[in-house]
């Protein structure tokens, strides 16, 4: 099979064969240098230690010397490293334990005309990947690649869709055209090494200067040199960088057309548009475990309880089922996107989903598919999930021995910690990412037109918010263009191209729609809270509803107040994790003794506040009743007290956790009794 690199492709190639010689170049000339100063290093140590054999002559001769060769080891240093891909977490496979899944794999490699894998890995998450252990010599040699295939991808794939993904992956190195991504790439490592990978060479250059005080000053002017070569590999990087990833995005596209020749593209553009969904369900399944560590919870089978999540956020998103599978529609993608800003991300590696799914629609190469799951490409899938799950667990500490919950117990916590923190689906996601706008509920009249419950709800009224939120950003993005704090040359607004010099004249028109969008959805705000508050009054509950409108308010004020004093504490304890001298360390923990009191203050009203008693588990409260209730000290004989530092920042984040938290509860609380009130309405 072969496939056409598109003109873009070629271009991109050029413009990054065109970086890799300049950074040679540059490379070279740097090199060049570092010879011959390492070359006048020696001759001048050795000129020195001649004209006067001395001890001192010797000593600053040797140093003399070393400075030129520490600078010139600085510049090879990248040929003695090499990039080895942590394999811990990998369990590899060979065919005669996955004899279909290879099967499926030898007609991949055939296809795209390249190797098979040298090893096959599973991993843990939704991802399937290849890699090779990379050195500046893979430049030069050939190398075999490895694959990773993630279970928690093959729990939310068909057969077609794994076998579009995984000739994605193959598709990167079937073509000769596409060596050119491999040499940018290692290009790319040599001066991420020489600028960045430099702890080996410091304690090198620092081992050396403590050797003896004559070399200490030869050592240090070295670091300085050094850093100057770095200032000037670093201008190479950004400007090679951008061209490898431009050229980064040209190969996805490239990729996709190799995988949808041999797959098709519909099986390519679903999987494309579920792996967020899959990836999301695996990763809630993962933090709902995380907050089970104290209770020594595990899992038996982690990827049921993900094909669970996916199947219960698809529910909740009222998406449909096909072949068992939730399918993600592109306008679905992007639902809540609604901002007319485009600006090519010259940092990004790869084009966005609605691109990729753009170009695969345009191919349109029709496959018969196996619309099977891919589950069934392995000999005991069950097993292999319950295998790569009990690996999962082996890494986490706990105090007590492990238990594991049954599948039917998951699925009642899950579904309730979900509801409990998710807002009411009746409000068709309204106050998902906004709050009951603030206004003087004494004063504040509705609309002339009586409104009903699904008008006020409505979809346009939906989108009207995430408009704003969209209008919002968008004009703050424009505003550091204007400024410059975000250095662009043109980008494209509501379908038209503009120069960053244009942008300030964007700004007013911007202002004028937020500020009309504004009103517009505080009005409609006012006419829900009179809507709600004629339905309380029907049922002798407007105090009630109007004292949870006030509360919210209220915490909604003095919200940012709260968050200050968080912010203050922060920046205030910033010195703990930089160097800092004795004296200055004693002063700045008694100029924290204020802001300490206030926490304190804040931390009790928190633990005594009847809406957060249930988030508070028993430890935590004694633990923050421990730091209320005591005089801590966390620095004394010049060390710090490393147990009472760790009491004071756990303080810390927990009263920044809390208010947030209360803030939450509070909405939560006055959306339910509107949601019940309306609910109550409809029963009748």
């Amino acid at each position: 099979m072969f496939v056409q690199v598109s003109s873009d492709f070629k271009q991109k190639s050029t413009s990054a064969i065109i970086a890799i010689i300049l950074f040679i170049i540059v490379y070279i000339l740097l090199f060049l240098s570092a010879i011959a100063l390492t070359i006048g290093c020696i001759a001048a140590g050795l000129w020195i230690i001649s004209v006067k054999p001395m001890f001192f002559t010797v000593m600053i001769g040797i140093g003399l010397a070393s400075l030129g060769i520490l600078i010139s080891y600085f510049l090879i240093k990248f040929l003695f490293k090499k990039h080895i891909t942590d394999r811990s977490d990998l369990t590899e496979i060979t065919r005669n334990d996955e004899p279909q899944l290879f099967e499926m794999i030898d007609g991949i490699v055939k296809e795209a005309g390249t190797d098979f894998p040298k090893k096959v890995y599973l991993a843990y998450d939704v991802n399937a990947s290849v890699f090779y252990d990379s050195s500046f010599w893979s430049m030069f040699l050939p190398i075999k690649k490895n694959l990773i295939i993630g279970i928690g991808l093959v729990n939310a794939c068909t057969k077609q869709e794994l076998k579009a993904i995984l000739a994605h992956e193959f598709g990167h190195f079937s073509q000769r055209s596409m060596k050119v991504g491999s040499y940018v790439y290692n290009v790319n490592q040599i001066i991420f090494n020489l600028v960045n990978e430099d702890e080996a060479y410091r304690n090198t250059v620092q081992g050396w200067a403590n050797a003896s005080g004559y070399f200490a000053f030869f050592a240090e002017l070295a670091v300085k040199i050094t850093q100057g070569i770095q200032w000037i590999l670093r201008k190479m990087y950004s400007f090679v960088n951008i061209r490898h990833m431009a050229l980064s995005r040209e190969m996805e596209f490239h990729a996709d057309e190799v995988a949808a020749n041999i797959a098709g593209s519909i099986a390519l553009e679903e999987s494309l548009l579920r792996l967020d969904l899959a990836g999301n369900s695996y990763s809630s399944v993962i933090d709902f475990y995380n907050s089970k560590i104290q209770e020594s919870k595990t899992s038996k089978n982690i990827y049921k309880e993900q094909n669970f999540v996916m199947n219960y956020f698809a529910k909740e998103s009222e998406l449909e089922l096909k072949y068992n599978l939730p399918v993600v529609k592109i306008s679905e993608a992007g639902l809540f996107n609604k901002s007319k800003l485009v600006i090519e991300n010259q940092w990004a590696s790869h084009p966005s989903t609605e691109d990729r799914v753009a170009k695969l629609r345009q191919l349109n190469i029709i496959k018969d598919p196996d619309n099977s799951s891919a589950r069934t490409l392995f000999k005991n899938i069950d097993a292999t999930e319950e295998e790569l799950t009990t690996k999962i667990f082996s890494n986490v500490q706990y105090e007590n021995p492990k238990s594991e919950l049954d599948l039917d117990t998951f699925q009642d916590e899950f579904e309730k910690n979900y509801n409990k923190d998710t807002f009411d689906k009746i409000f068709n996601n309204y106050y998902d990412n906004k709050n009951p706008n603030q206004f003087d509920l004494s004063s504040a009249v509705p609309s002339p037109e009586t409104s009903n419950f699904d008008e006020l709800f409505s979809k346009d009224k939906v989108e009207s918010v995430y408009t704003l939120i969209a209008l919002e950003n968008d004009r703050n993005t424009i505003s550091s263009i204007a400024d410059k704090t975000f250095d662009v040359k043109t980008f494209d607004y509501d379908g038209r191209k503009f120069k960053a010099k244009e942008a300030k004249n964007l700004i007013p028109k911007l202002d004028e729609q937020i500020k009309s969008l504004q009103d517009e959805i505080t009005q409609n705000d006012i006419n829900i809270y009179h809507y709600f508050l004629n339905l309380a009054k029907s049922k002798s509950v407007e105090f009630e509803l109007r004292q949870s409108f006030s509360d919210f308010y209220e915490h909604d004020k003095n919200y940012e107040e709260k968050f200050g004093l968080f912010a203050e504490l922060s920046k205030a304890l910033g010195f703990v994790s930089v160097t800092t001298p004795f004296e200055r360390i004693t002063k700045n923990f008694a100029k924290l003794k204020p802001l300490e009191t206030k926490l304190k203050q804040e931390l009790q009203e928190i633990i005594d506040n009847p809406l957060l008693k249930e988030e508070i588990n028993e430890q935590n409260r004694k633990d923050l009743e421990h730091y209320i209730n005591n005089d801590l000290l966390y620095f004394n004989q010049n060390e710090y007290l490393n147990t009472n530092l760790q009491q004071l920042f756990f303080a810390v984040n927990s009263y920044h956790f809390y208010i947030g938290r209360k803030f939450f509860l509070l909405k939560k609380e006055l959306l339910s009794k509107m949601s019940s009130l309306e609910k109550t309405l409809i029963t009748e």
